[in-house]
């Protein structure tokens, strides 16, 4: 066992705070990551103050790590000392149903394990980033190409993979028309990954107080939602629609917006139930789907995409002790757009 040095929430919506947490001994598929850089997550959030549900505390967030292999165990094949690597939202997985075997253990069957507010295999509980280091099975650890930054690569690891996902798996490419809902620490990577994909990008939010910003990201397009013209003007527009924000929205408002076959699908999640009619999905064969971060090879995959076009997160770097301050303006959407937690701070 190893002690280090983290910062936890001892129970819901209470500050952070720093503390010493003790990391498992190296084992024999394991590697030993010193973090270096950490991204806070909305779902960070969420979890921290129980908005999903009773959660595990002590809790140290995290589920965006970017670091520097330290110590590999003896059956380690995939990593050397001194690799850039990272560590996502998934630590562990049952490894033998279909899922997993397909390379998407983000739906497990057998029951994925979270890098942090989980219990492992072993029966005790995962701590996350938010922590000098980590050790996990190299599985589940991911290489970070030399052409990313680390503390830039460091949001992918949610914020890019929650994106890149759905935007494959829905095909947005050339010849497709894909509008992103919110330009925060997921939209703006959405928007970034879309139009490297090759598609015509809009985005749709609250204001127009982002729209240069959004254009600069690569948006060809930026509508305000608040403008009742703009359901209007849009209305059957687009092959893909996707939703980044946490709060309930107008479905059937949103819905309008699609083509024929066209898909709504969500990567923010709500922590109150959102209500839908069906008659919004029954014209022109609509679909409102979801999905959930990716798997390990298209995490892996993700992360070589982004480096071949220079796709980093837009990010601002604070100290450990500046957490419970970048939680609140998370939640006043006063950050452009991804914290980033400098790790040697701890």
């Amino acid at each position: 066992m190893t002690t280090v040095a983290a910062y936890a929430t001892p129970a819901a919506k209470a500050p952070l705070e720093r503390t010493t947490i003790e990391r498992r001994a190296v084992r024999e598929n394991d590697v030993l990551i010193d973090i270096k850089f950490a991204g806070i997550c909305h779902s960070d959030i969420h979890q921290a103050r129980e908005g999903w549900g009773k959660a595990i505390f002590p809790m140290v967030p995290g589920h965006e790590i970017a670091g520097v292999v330290s110590e590999v165990g003896p059956g380690v094949t995939k990593f050397a000392v001194g690799d850039r690597v990272g560590v996502g939202c998934l630590v562990d997985s049952c490894r033998e149903c279909d899922n997993c075997k397909a390379g998407l253990e983000q739906y497990c069957t057998g029951g994925a394990v979270g890098t942090y507010n989980a219990v492992g295999k072993d029966g005790e509980p995962t701590y996350g980033g938010y922590s000098e280091k980590i050790v996990v099975d190299e599985r589940f650890v991911v290489r970070i190409p030399d052409g990313l930054a680390l503390d830039e690569a460091a949001p992918l690891l949610c914020a890019g993979i929650t994106t890149y996902s759905p935007l494959r798996h829905w095909n947005a490419g050339p010849g497709k028309k894909v509008a992103v809902v919110g330009l925060g620490g997921l939209g703006h990577m959405g928007v970034k990954i879309a139009h490297a994909l090759g598609a015509e990008v809009t985005v749709l939010s609250q204001s127009l107080r982002k729209k240069d910003d959004g254009l600069k990201l690569g948006a060809d397009h930026y509508y305000a939602t608040s403008d009742p013209e703009t359901f209007e003007e849009l209305k059957g527009s687009f092959d893909l629609i996707l939703n980044t924000v946490s709060a309930p929205l107008d479905f059937a408002a949103y819905l309008s917006l699609l083509r024929t076959d066209g898909a709504m699908v969500n990567v923010g999640l709500p922590e109150e139930p959102v209500n839908i009619t069906l008659q919004s999905v029954f014209g022109n064969r609509r679909s409102l789907s979801s999905s959930g971060i990716g798997g390990l090879p298209e995490t892996q995959e993700m992360l070589d995409f982004c480096a071949e076009h220079g796709l980093g997160a837009e990010i601002e770097l604070i100290r450990a002790d500046q957490i419970n301050e970048a939680y609140e303006r998370v939640l006043a959407s006063d950050v452009r757009y991804r914290f980033v937690i400098d790790t040697s701070t701890i």
